[in-house]
């Protein structure tokens, strides 16, 4: 388990390789999709994502006696990003992003162009999730985007994550995708010869 504590510098990232099992300790960001269109039609974010980990959730967040309290934060699938990803990860100095059932061909290209990666959280773990946030910072857009949506800025430590796509061109989820396609013309070839 490697373990990546704050600030997330490209030096640190581009360290990791694919298949590498992380845990990450600092500041994450939550942005779903109505922030990563915002942000795409050309808005300025609240808060800097310069270094910063964003991270494709939507919490369930309670107010207890006054605070802010993360019960579920499990990942949403994040190929909803994919058409404003690249541009984000590029505009602000994004170095990391998580969540689930990885993403494509220009998140991949921005990933080694610009020194990021994209970390995948497991689904269907979102309490277990949640236990590794220590604490809700802040949140913005609250008010104009509803709670799932808004920027949760939280505090986690130990926060278990598997680099799905690192920042030197490799894609589990490309090598998957190819190698599925290879095995379907084989089965495909092999039914029709009988």
């Amino acid at each position: 388990m490697i373990k990546i504590e704050a600030p997330f510098t490209e030096e640190k990232v581009r360290s990791l390789k694919v298949g590498d099992m992380v845990e990450i300790t600092g500041i994450v960001f939550t942005g779903r999709d109505a922030v990563h269109k915002w942000l795409h039609d050309g808005n300025e974010p609240p808060v800097s994502f310069k270094d910063g980990i964003i991270y494709h959730c939507g919490p369930v967040v309670i107010k207890k006696e006054g605070k802010w309290t993360v019960t579920a934060a499990g990942p949403t699938t994040s190929i909803r990003e994919e058409p404003y990803q690249a541009g984000i990860i590029e505009k602000f100095g994004v170095r990391a992003v998580i969540g689930k059932g990885g993403m494509g061909e220009k998140t991949r290209l921005a990933c080694q162009k610009f020194g990021c990666v994209y970390l995948h959280a497991v689904g269907g773990a979102a309490q277990v999730l949640a236990e590794a946030i220590e604490e809700v910072e802040n949140v913005y857009g609250y008010d104009q985007f509803g709670s799932p949506e808004a920027i949760w800025q939280l505090r986690v430590k130990s926060f278990p994550v598997v680099v799905t796509i690192d920042s030197h061109g490799n894609s589990l989820h490309k090598d998957i995708e190819a190698e599925s396609g290879a095995r379907l013309a084989e089965i495909n070839a092999a039914a029709k010869k009988s």
